[in-house]
């Protein structure tokens, strides 16, 4: 599978983790991908996609791509074989200023690009794509386009910078000491964040220390699950085993499974990391 990424400039580096490229095959036909605080926006240029988010009890067809806000459920995504798209990794509060929506209307009910853009201009960013001759060039024109629907948003300035604290800290931080820091209430953060966002700042905490320290566990090896949950500050393991099943609807031991299927099955694959197997 061929994976392409680089980091856009000014002004949507404050904004954006990476603009990519993905084509080929998938290493399975239905990925689970746990909550994390990454929303994400894709342009699909291939056959359509499925999901399945939030309480869907089956997955929905996305043709033109999709834009979802920082979920707080696993979802399922689905893609064709062979497939082929551009996308953004936003960072938690860089996707809001290129909807016509709040954030919290996505969260974890993924949009189509056609609802947050419109038909006749995603047609033609899609032509434009498909005509590119190389993935850096289509990477030039998705910042491009970003650059042209990049709007202001009130209160971007704050939320951007609490939720940087949030991240530095691996949501360790007080949410208390936040907003005393800030000199603004929690009603209005509490609403900034949920229109910026899609989630309160206590909920991108727990999604930031729940991602921190999924992502530091070693899956090769025994893992003491009291251990990980008392150095991640977890009241107890039972604590740590209901973040689990709410982040991503499995145990721990169960997400263990699933990893390690994964590395045995697609080593060094371009989308390893965070998605799962959900066969």
């Amino acid at each position: 599978m061929e994976y392409v990424s680089r980091v856009p400039g000014p002004p949507l580096d404050g904004l954006i983790g990476d603009l990519y490229y993905l084509e080929g095959a998938p290493p399975y036909s239905r990925l689970l991908l746990p909550a994390a605080p990454a929303p994400l926006l894709i342009v699909n240029l291939g056959a359509p996609f499925l999901i399945r988010a939030g309480d869907e009890p089956e997955a929905v067809e996305y043709r033109d791509g999709c834009a979802v806000t920082t979920p707080t459920r696993a979802w399922e995504f689905g893609y064709p074989t062979p497939t082929r798209s551009v996308g953004v990794h936003f960072k938690p509060w860089g996707l809001a200023p290129f909807l016509p929506m709040q954030a919290a209307e996505l969260c974890d009910r993924p949009a189509t690009v056609e609802q947050i853009w419109g038909e006749p201009a995603v047609a033609e960013l899609r032509r434009r794509l498909t005509s590119a001759e190389t993935p850096q060039e289509m990477l030039r024109l998705l910042e491009e386009e970003l650059v042209r629907r990049w709007r202001t948003i009130d209160g971007l300035d704050i939320v951007r910078h609490l939720s940087s604290d949030i991240a530095e800290t691996g949501g360790a931080v007080p949410i208390s000491d936040l907003g005393a820091a800030s000199r603004a209430g929690s009603t209005y953060l509490a609403a900034r964040f949920k229109e910026i966002v899609g989630v309160t700042p206590k909920r991108l905490a727990r999604s930031y220390r729940f991602t921190s320290t999924v992502l530091a566990i070693d899956v090769a090896v025994p893992i003491d699950w009291a251990d990980v949950a008392a150095r991640a500050g977890y009241s107890d393991q039972a604590h740590f085993v209901h973040e689990f099943r709410e982040f991503t609807g499995l145990t721990p031991t169960r997400y263990v499974e699933l990893r390690r299927r994964f590395l045995r099955d697609h080593p060094d694959h371009a989308l390893d990391g965070w998605p799962l197997p959900a066969e």
